[in-house]
């Protein structure tokens, strides 16, 4: 198998690190190259790291380590749930520097958990008012592309870990905050939240905000959040697609635990590969998506969770899952 996986090519390699614990060899490759017949991934697990082909990493899950103790943000958990706080409502939640490195420790640490899924909501006035800018004032341009460097980590981490995502958006959230909305897998939002981009109004345009925001959302009304810097209400937010669905800000904790006890049914092993696997190919034109989808479609049909369901289907009972990602 591993001849006809890749013989014939020559791949650059790169060693990098994986948010569930251990290191990746990256092949490099072509997008001509993703979903090529004779390539095969040898496991579930392989598959979730496509097009990231030769996987040396681990799946690790346990609880929660409650070893990390944080100052910008709580972390508790309850059942199969993983709930992360953003907490400093009197920095407006502000994304500094130690506080996105907080995010992605914990981020880290729930993707290496037994968790199913994973809540983002804040405290306070203001679910996040992005960026602090006292990281950026007078600083050296190293200084300030470690700053949009551990960002980028923290957001990609968002849609790398395993478990499903839900932010629970309560009030305004802009620049980085709505990016951070953006990059979660489902967002519910209460009636009083806002989003916006504000850096148009500004000297600092929201670059990276709009990376996220864009692929939600489609490019004339991402660029007219970013040109003129206006919040949209959380009805507007809705029927553009950066958000789920909108709330009363009363019925948003319901709205968020029934969104995720919806959302975690099933393999957790399967709804792990479908995160990876979404994210690999929405980015692919058509005639490679299918290609990429059609071989981790085709491999994961014939996991034992998946074929446990169909026989559960055909037997006409409830299916016992038995899948998780672990050692």
């Amino acid at each position: 198998m591993e001849a006809a996986r890749g013989a014939d090519r020559n791949p650059t390699e790169e060693a990098s690190f994986s948010p569930w614990g251990g290191r990746v060899t990256r092949q490099l490759e072509s997008d001509a190259d993703i979903g090529r017949p004779g390539q095969y991934a040898e496991s579930n697990a392989e598959l979730l790291a496509w097009p990231v082909l030769s996987v040396t990493h681990t799946w690790k899950t346990g609880p929660m380590s409650s070893s990390s103790t944080y100052d910008a943000i709580r972390v508790s958990t309850d059942g199969a749930v993983t709930t992360l706080v953003l907490d400093k409502p009197e920095k407006r939640n502000a994304l500094s520097l130690p506080t996105m490195l907080e995010i992605v420790d914990a981020l880290q640490n729930v993707a290496q958990s037994d968790a199913d899924a994973l809540v983002i909501a804040a405290n306070g006035p203001v679910f996040s008012a992005g960026h602090n800018f006292a990281d950026m004032a007078g600083a050296d341009l190293d200084a300030t592309r470690h700053l949009f460097d551990v960002c980028t980590q923290m957001m990609n981490l968002v849609q790398e870990i395993p478990q499903v995502v839900v932010a629970k958006v309560h009030a305004l959230a802009t620049a980085a905050g709505c990016q951070l909305v953006a990059s979660c897998d489902l967002a519910v939002a209460a009636e009083s939240a806002a989003f916006a981009l504000p850096g148009g109004k500004g000297g600092l345009f929201c670059h990276t905000p709009l990376v996220a925001v864009s692929r939600n959302i489609g490019r004339k009304r991402a660029i007219e959040m970013a040109f003129t810097g206006d919040p949209i209400d959380a009805r507007t937010a809705a029927d553009w697609g950066l958000v789920n669905r909108v709330v009363a800000d009363t019925d948003l904790d319901d709205a968020v635990a029934d969104l995720v006890s919806r959302s975690v049914r099933g393999s957790a092993m399967s709804k792990s590969l479908g995160k990876r696997a979404f994210y690999a190919q929405i980015g692919l034109d058509q005639g490679d998506a299918y290609g990429y989808a059609a071989e981790v479609m085709a491999q994961a049909a014939v996991s034992p969770d998946a074929q446990e369901g169909i026989r559960a289907f055909l037997d006409k009972r409830s299916p016992m899952f038995t899948e998780r990602l672990t050692d």
